[in-house]
């Protein structure tokens, strides 16, 4: 009880120290998180919802658009853990840091029976996107949802003909049991494809229909909602044309089958130009209790209007143009940071991975990644500033403003191929995994990457413009979970001038501390 008092009297007299809130406009939506029994595959079970539905409702807005959030915790259930956060994944969050979600980096958790009205604007970004929470493994239980910011200037629009709601795709693995008492390693139970889907013991669960008709082009926006692992994507009988990564147009590339790891997103125009039936859709795991496709598990239908009502009799044929993420670039040239050589950013960081077998944690240069008391936007708005005093030790890197960064990240530690997110940016990716080629010409620009096994070496560039503390971990969340990240302290001097911080905000930790003792 005494160290409780303690961390909530420390955090009290930082917030002490802030200035006051900051108003807003724009539209509002009120997403209530609950705890819920559904069967998506057949097999029922307890879940954490967005909504109280799998996935969370699709949140739509359109370049330039303030959005206003308001999250309301009704969990219950302490087995998922009753305290949550929300990421908006891929949203840079500029001028609204502590808008960002992950708890203990820029915020302390929403308790139970208690509501925070997440507060952000999008000025510039488009695309595809998704929320989940930040808070142990909930996302894992069912707390993941889409999210579409339209461009109403497209410039890709004459690629195609609809985009809307029922052109949204998303991908999830899914467990039987809760998250925290999944083995190690994690083996899903079955892909749920726009939240429907089989596992191997019930072959009668309804699939997901996506339905077309003959003759138009659709913009499919394809998100990996995964906690674990990545999908090899396809549709019997039909191209994709990649036109968008993580949020950012690209030249239109022609592919017919595709990984995508967790947390990835990618819109693709497909022409319904073959002959009217049901073709499958396909979503393959790279590891899971049931791989393939026997009885429809990991699948979904693709049904062209005037089709009958049954499952495709279709076959998959071999790939001939999977996807390599060497041939994605962005539509608009962007010039990547820094000189045109390996280390020639302004700051170059490697980040060698490792595993701490004895303590079950994953290490980023020597160092695990374990939730700090006091979030570290808390401590940067109190005055530390540099990473020796920013906690956790040895995981936050303070890097400063307007300056190239080079990262390095090498493959192969236990567990991989492994996703990494960097929050509040896109950066450009100059060496891919299964590459040896450095890029700093065209490079496809995203927010998550795959770092590949151990020949590879994936180096990415970004440049500090987004002042605030920003994770960079990988995305299978049980790996997150057992410290697989680092945060990015940037430009933490101008970060209280540029983040103002809401009164609602600085009541989130006295609120956790008081309620989780």
């Amino acid at each position: 009880m005494l160290h409780t008092r303690t961390r909530l009297g420390n955090v009290l007299a930082l917030l002490s120290l802030l200035g006051t809130a900051w108003g807003a406009i724009g539209p509002k939506t009120d997403l209530h998180i609950v705890n819920k029994v559904i069967a998506p595959d057949g097999f029922p079970r307890d879940t954490i919802l967005a909504g109280g539905t799998f996935p969370g409702p699709l949140i739509t807005g359109k370049t330039g658009d303030r959005f206003l959030i308001d999250v309301y915790d009704d969990l219950t259930n302490t087995t998922m853990l009753t305290p949550t956060s929300i990421h908006w994944h891929g949203l840079f969050q500029h001028t609204t840091n502590w808008a960002d979600g992950p708890a203990f980096v820029t915020q302390c958790p929403i308790s139970s029976g208690h509501n925070f009205l997440y507060n952000f604007r999008v000025p510039d970004q488009s695309g595809t996107y998704w929320y989940h929470s930040h808070f142990g493994l909930q996302y894992c239980d069912g707390l993941r949802g889409p999210i579409v910011v339209y461009d109403p200037h497209d410039p890709q629009k004459h690629l195609y003909d609809v985009d809307d709601d029922s052109t949204v795709i998303t991908l999830s693995d899914w467990y039987h049991v809760a998250a925290a008492s999944v083995p190690v390693p994690p083996q899903s139970d079955s892909t749920l494809i726009n939240g429907l889907g089989r596992w191997g013991g019930d072959p009668t669960s309804e699939l997901a229909v996506i339905t077309v008709e003959h003759g138009k082009r659709y913009r499919f926006r394809l998100a990996s909602l995964s906690c674990d692992p990545f999908f090899t994507f396809s549709i019997d009988g039909h191209d994709m044309t990649i036109i968008e990564a993580d949020g950012v147009n690209t030249q239109p590339l022609k592919v017919d089958q595709l990984d995508i790891f967790a947390a990835q997103r990618y819109s693709f125009v497909l022409e319904a130009n073959q002959p009217k039936g049901n073709y499958w859709m396909r979503a393959n795991p790279n590891h899971a209790n049931f791989v393939g496709f026997e009885n429809g598990i990991n699948s979904a239908i693709l049904r062209y209007k005037g089709a009958p009502v049954a499952e495709p009799n279709t076959t998959q044929t071999p790939s001939k143009k999977p996807l390599l993420e060497t041939n994605l670039h962005p539509l608009t040239k962007q010039a990547v940071p820094g000189k045109p050589h390996p280390g020639g950013a302004d700051v170059n960081i490697n980040l060698e991975l490792g595993v701490d077998v004895n303590a079950g944690l994953f290490l980023v240069n020597g160092s695990p990644f374990i939730p700090p008391d006091i979030p570290v936007l808390l401590q940067i708005l109190s005055g530390n500033y540099s990473a020796q005093s920013l906690l956790p030790p040895g995981v936050v890197y303070t890097l400063p403003p307007n300056q190239s960064v080079e990262l390095s990240i090498p493959g192969g530690v236990l567990g991989g191929p492994h996703p990494f997110h960097l929050h509040g940016h896109a950066f450009s990716v100059v060496r891919s995994a299964g590459s040896s080629v450095y890029n700093y010409k065209n490079p496809v620009q995203r927010d998550t990457v795959s770092i590949g096994d151990s020949t590879d070496n994936v180096t990415i560039r970004f440049f500090t413009d987004n002042p605030g503390p920003w994770f960079l971990h990988c995305h299978i969340d049980f790996h997150l979970n057992a410290g697989l990240a680092v945060v990015f302290a940037e430009d933490p001097k101008d970060t209280a001038f540029v983040n103002p911080v809401p009164s609602s905000w600085k009541e989130l930790c006295p609120t956790y501390y008081a309620e989780n003792p």
